[in-house]
């Protein structure tokens, strides 16, 4: 019988002593609260975005484009940075030099190098490709390389020029902070300001894909849940200022990165396993 009762207790306690591990691993499971991910997904969205934002403003300050812009409060306002046009080539290209040391723009963030923009046809012309390419590149000190082209798809039903924008890219981290590697591919949609010849009323909703790794060497899947709004007015078009990305990172828990609810400001929401963090947009 004591036999008995002691097989029985040690059963007892094994049972408990798996339940308690296995609490312990769903509590430490719920408790994932790492947001690097979602910050480095943040950053590079950010900075591909620019890259595109700053050849829209180069097309549309310059005669390549087919209409210019009376607005002087854009990216390239800075006086350190310069544009040249060499329009000799079939491909018309734009270079827009921000120098060798930081620039300060007028979006806050610092640049450095120089981007390469080639157009083969007008901006607004339906099928005009655009490629933009970073050479010594640099924004806010994490280092831009890879490439990007920008497709101009015509109107949609709603009467919105549409781009198909893909892009593979590398950012080094500034201090060693590691590499992200991303690959995208997103539609944008120009929904205001099409119509005017101003820079500072465009809207634009972003939807799409991406894929990589980052820097901290773990592999990611994103998508847009809710399309990204960019409001292109002056104070405000530095983030995104709504929209829902969806970051899943190898083995873990979904990322929720909620922009707003259309506020200009840097902050976002990181929502993981139904904990809500608050994140500075870099």
């Amino acid at each position: 019988m004591k036999k008995n009762r002691f097989l029985i207790g040690l059963l007892f306690s094994f049972i408990l002593g798996a339940f308690l591990f296995s609490c312990k691993k769903k509590e430490k499971e719920e408790k994932d609260t790492d947001t690097g991910g979602a910050a480095d997904q943040s950053l590079a969205t950010s900075i591909a975005n620019d890259m595109t934002n700053i050849s829209d403003e180069a097309a549309k300050t310059y005669s390549i484009s087919s209409f210019k812009t009376q607005d002087t409060k854009g990216l390239l306002a800075a006086s350190c940075a310069s544009l040249t046009v060499d329009t000799i080539l079939a491909a018309k290209t734009i270079t827009v030099n921000f120098g060798v040391s930081n620039c300060v723009c007028n979006d806050g963030r610092t640049r450095r190098g120089s981007l390469i923009i080639a157009f083969t046809g007008k901006y607004r012309d339906s099928l005009t490709e655009i490629s933009v390419t970073p050479v010594s590149y640099y924004v806010n000190d994490n280092q831009v390389t890879g490439t990007k082209t920008i497709v101009n798809k015509g109107h949609n039903t709603s009467h919105h020029l549409v781009y198909e924008i893909n892009a593979n890219l590398q950012i080094v981290k500034a201090n060693n902070g590691g590499t992200i590697s991303w690959q995208s591919v997103r539609q944008r949609e120009w929904i205001s300001g099409e119509n005017t010849q101003q820079w500072n009323d465009d809207i634009y909703s972003i939807t799409g894909s991406a894929s990589g790794t980052t820097s901290n060497g773990n592999s990611f899947n994103s998508i847009i849940s809710s399309p990204l709004i960019r409001k292109m007015s002056f104070g405000c078009r530095r983030h995104f200022t709504q929209g829902v990305l969806e970051h899943t990172p190898g083995g873990k828990a979904t990322r929720y990165i909620d922009f707003g609810n259309g506020t200009c400001d840097d902050q976002a929401t990181v929502t993981i396993n139904g904990n809500t963090y608050i994140i500075t947009l870099p």
